[in-house]
């Protein structure tokens, strides 16, 4: 059977059932028709190379019952519920924090050792998760950018591009523009996960697939890379916490 030609690989969204689904949008050339699949990455629909963006999503709406019951199975693992008041516990980079609620004029957080200081104005517990949301995304956009270029550099690679998502069923992405980006909730995973996942997108810069030669390559730069992505799978659902 002849290779598809992958042609382009794209991080998109689009509303089934009233909600946002992102997904990764793979157009092959040589393919005649569009299919769909969900697993821990969530939803990537491959498509033909020249087949009109509008066309496919109608085809994926045909589909919503099956797409939607397949990312709700993958998000059903149960996931810690977070109180927000003085002594919660939040997890961050493979160590546990500590949450200290007070008040001030403005929201402010800072961390001393394993305390996490918040202050609001209110206290008010949907003001604390927002102030310690906004703390860690400042935190990913250095520690994961930095991450990405170290691994980068160690693999060979050009510099990607490298943003910071908000997404919640998809830990990272990587399109044919050369463009990484990486979830700030995997701040609450352990180091070697975090590592994990980067250089699973920079794989994607040598191969914009999932062929044997892409996972050699995840291999190549990672190399407890199947026992890390075992374990980031039975684990992923307690980062989703907040």
């Amino acid at each position: 059977m002849a290779r598809l030609e992958l042609v382009s690989r794209d991080l998109r969204a689009m509303d089934l059932g009233g909600q946002r689904v992102d997904y990764v949008l793979a157009r092959r050339r040589g393919r005649r028709g569009v299919g769909m699949k969900v697993d821990e990455s969530g939803l990537t629909v491959s498509a033909p190379a020249s087949m009109p963006a509008a066309r496919i999503e109608d085809l994926v709406r045909q589909s919503q019952a099956w797409v939607l019951r397949k990312i709700l199975e993958w998000s059903a693992r149960q996931v810690p519920r977070v109180e927000w008041t003085d002594g919660a516990l939040l997890p961050y980079l493979g160590t546990t924090l500590i949450l200290r609620t007070g008040h001030g004029a403005r929201a402010r957080v800072e961390r001393h050792a394993d305390d996490l200081h918040v202050c609001t104005p209110t206290g008010n517990g949907e003001d604390v998760r927002r102030a310690v949301v906004a703390w860690y995304r400042r935190m990913a956009q250095g520690h994961l950018k930095d991450r990405a270029a170290a691994l980068a550099t160690a693999a060979g690679l050009a510099q990607p591009r490298v943003f910071i998502s908000s997404a919640l069923a998809r830990w990272g992405s990587c399109n044919s523009k050369r463009e990484v980006r990486l979830a700030w909730r995997l701040m609450k995973a352990p180091p070697e996960m975090v590592d994990y996942v980067v250089c699973h997108e920079l794989a994607h810069l040598r191969h914009m697939d999932h062929s044997p030669a892409f996972w050699a390559e995840v291999e190549r730069q990672c190399p407890d890379s199947r026992a890390l992505r075992a374990r980031l799978f039975a684990t992923d659902h307690l980062y989703r916490s907040f």
